[in-house]
């Protein structure tokens, strides 16, 4: 059974939809990337934690859009659990499934989405109690297909794909009552953020926030 913490962080993925997964190589993109988000309707950010300015970046975004859903992805460490955490962090996401960082997480209440890709490792996250995960590099690891194939025997799990997703793609995930919502970088690409073009983001971000209600309603 969810906390209601996690309930409420899961609520709102399912909400945004679309949740833009950030690589940033310098805090100061933090402020104008957030706005951008806010602003074109994805009110979210899964800030990778493989930069040195990740956790800086979280704790710029959390701290001038506390309304806005920021997280950590790419956590491969309990250090970087906490260390996400005490930036402002609301969930973390990890590429892979690795049982003490979901413990962990689910013993400090802190919503987690660890990544999976075979019915071993969904199995293993069911067990742990939870009922919503990464599906972990979708496209390469069969997509749609897989995911379809892997929930008819897991009812009670939703995946949240990440890795080859695109504004063509995600039509057909985002239409599927398996997926709560899907991970894409698309609209926020590092040439684009390391440019300053926070106002081309802003209408793909835009573009993508309105896939979203025309699927979803």
């Amino acid at each position: 059974m969810n906390s209601p913490k996690t309930q409420e962080v899961l609520k709102k993925f399912t909400e945004v939809g679309i949740i833009p997964v950030v690589v940033l190589n310098d805090a100061k993109d933090a402020e104008p990337l957030g706005k951008a988000l806010m602003e074109g309707g994805l009110p979210a950010a899964e800030v990778t934690f493989r930069t040195d300015a990740a956790e800086e970046s979280i704790r710029i975004m959390a701290e001038k859009y506390p309304d806005m859903l920021v997280g950590a992805g790419t956590v491969l460490t309990i250090d970087q659990v906490d260390r996400a955490v005490k930036a402002g962090a609301k969930f973390i996401v990890s590429p892979g499934f690795d049982p003490e960082i979901v413990k962990y997480c689910l013993e400090k209440d802190i919503p987690v989405c660890p990544g999976t890709q075979t019915p071993t490792e969904v199995i293993a996250a069911y067990k742990l109690g939870l009922d919503h995960v990464k599906f972990f590099p979708a496209e390469n690891a069969g997509g749609l297909s897989m995911i379809k194939a892997v929930g008819a025997a897991m009812t009670t799990m939703k995946f949240m794909p990440t890795g080859g997703i695109n504004a063509e793609n995600v039509v057909e995930y985002l239409k599927s009552d398996k997926i709560f919502c899907c991970g894409g970088s698309w609209m926020v690409k590092g040439d684009m953020i390391k440019a300053g073009q926070f106002e081309e983001i802003k209408a793909k971000v835009a573009e993508a926030a309105a896939i979203v209600k025309n699927v979803r309603g």
